[in-house]
């Protein structure tokens, strides 16, 4: 099964601001140029394109197919009480506290990067069932790194040295025997 994992195009928030799974919408100023770099690099035809419901994922999908399925395990990382607040402004400690062991730190009222994994990896076992060939799946950083982290055998704790830039494209080969999944390429 060849599966393109699309990042969303840049969002419409300032820098240095903490979302996850809030709903923000896409930056209009860069999108169109984004949009025909992501359909310039995908040399195939996906038989089929799944998104998380969120508009920066949304948006892009809709573009790139007329039939998208949309699935809540595709959102990102929940990040609880620190949706939507500057970086700078979040209590040191807990910052530092979730920094130290991210994988399992549940943040205050969100999630831990387990139960992100957890559920995208949910999202892949119930796909690999279908019988699709080609797959394009528009959805956040951490699903991404949670898939490739899970084809590759990858501890969860390194997944974060993966650069993801918006509107970046990875190709996975996967294969009923996991140890041939191959990383193909990123864009």
């Amino acid at each position: 099964m060849q599966i393109y994992l699309v990042r969303h195009t840049t969002p419409a928030v300032a820098k240095g601001i903490c979302y996850g799974q809030a709903d923000i919408p896409i930056n209009e100023q860069l999108f169109e140029e984004e949009l025909r770099l992501i359909k310039s690099r995908i040399s195939v035809k996906p038989e089929v394109f799944y998104s998380s419901p969120l508009k920066r994922c949304l948006h892009l999908a809709q573009e790139l197919s007329l039939h998208v399925e949309e699935d809540d395990r595709l959102k990102e990382l929940h990040f609880g009480d620190w949706e939507l607040k500057k970086w700078d402004d979040l209590p040191a400690d807990e910052l530092q506290v979730w920094m130290d062991d991210f994988v399992n730190q549940a943040l205050p009222h969100g999630e831990n990067y387990k139960a992100l994994y957890d559920r995208t990896c949910s999202f892949l076992m119930n796909l690999l069932q279908q019988p699709y060939e080609r797959i394009a799946i528009i959805t956040h950083a951490g699903n991404m790194r949670s898939i490739i982290s899970w084809a590759l055998d990858l501890p969860l704790e390194n997944s974060f040295r993966i650069a993801l830039p918006y509107g970046a494209i990875v190709h996975l080969e996967l294969h009923k025997n996991k140890q041939l999944n191959q990383l193909k390429f990123i864009i």
